[in-house]
């Protein structure tokens, strides 16, 4: 990985293939490393950068607290200095409200389009805010971490999403898996969920969301309907049984990104 100074924090980075722009961003207590199969099939298309969070990637250091505002600015920051205007952001997970409040921030000229993938689009009930509350309690935060890591897996028997989970994303600190757990909880209190996040920009253009858990037709439905009433929103489910399409079916995904980007 390459490395990137943005302001008192330094940033791991790469990039591969030539074209248009894709940008990768992970999710809260992830990288570079989620990437590792769908940033070579989609650079067979695009000029595709891989880009991990402050305090992420190969470096964990990072000046104190900060919160999804400061994500979108760093990338912003990032963006301007490798002289990159026009992009597409493509995120995971919770990384999705960093990425449209970027999306929101720059405007279609800069962000034509964006890509969600596996980000939870409907409310949560308070189940699932009292499991991210467990994230910020020091006696109880790997218990409520390692139960999310087995709804993740699921059954899934692939070597890959087993590190990823048990090796790549355990090896986070439990301040930065607190401070997911609040930046999470913060987000859906202020919006709801992200469709309505992202029916609140200022100047909407095409967002796809690529997931395949959960899996109750109800969620699925949800999202049609939203389609339906906004016909920026294109929901895409793929037949994948966990958490991590990036890595369960990484040419599924890039196939699906390359076709929203065609339908111009």
């Amino acid at each position: 990985m390459k490395s990137i100074q943005i302001g008192a924090n330094a940033f791991s980075w790469d990039e591969a293939g030539q074209g248009d722009v894709l940008l990768l961003l992970s999710g809260w207590c992830q990288d570079h490393r989620l990437f590792k199969t769908l940033a070579p099939e989609l650079a067979k298309t695009h000029r595709v950068i891989r880009l991990d969070w402050r305090g992420h990637g190969e470096h964990r250091e990072h000046d104190g607290d900060f919160v999804t505002a400061d994500q979108a600015t760093d990338v912003i920051a990032f963006l301007d200095k490798l002289e990159i205007g026009k992009v597409v952001p493509v995120s995971t997970s919770h990384g999705g409200w960093a990425n449209i409040e970027t999306t929101d921030r720059l405007g279609p000229s800069r962000i034509p389009r964006s890509v969600v993938i596996d980000w939870i689009q409907t409310t949560p009930n308070e189940d699932f805010f009292r499991a991210i509350e467990e994230l910020q309690e020091r006696s109880a935060w790997e218990k409520g971490r390692d139960d999310l890591f087995a709804y993740w897996i699921g059954d899934t028997e692939n070597c890959d999403i087993v590190d990823h989970v048990s090796k790549e994303m355990a090896g986070y600190s439990f301040e930065m898996w607190a401070r997911s757990g609040r930046e999470i909880a913060r987000a859906y209190r202020k919006w709801g969920n992200p469709m309505r996040r992202m029916a609140a920009m200022k100047e909407h253009r095409p967002i796809t969301h690529i997931y395949s858990q959960p899996f109750e037709p109800e969620y699925t439905q949800a999202q049609l309907d939203f389609a339906a009433q906004n016909a920026w929103y294109r929901p895409n489910k793929l037949p994948g049984r966990t958490h991590f399409p990036t890595l369960e079916q990484p040419k599924a995904v890039a196939d699906a990104i390359r076709a929203f980007l065609k339908d111009a």
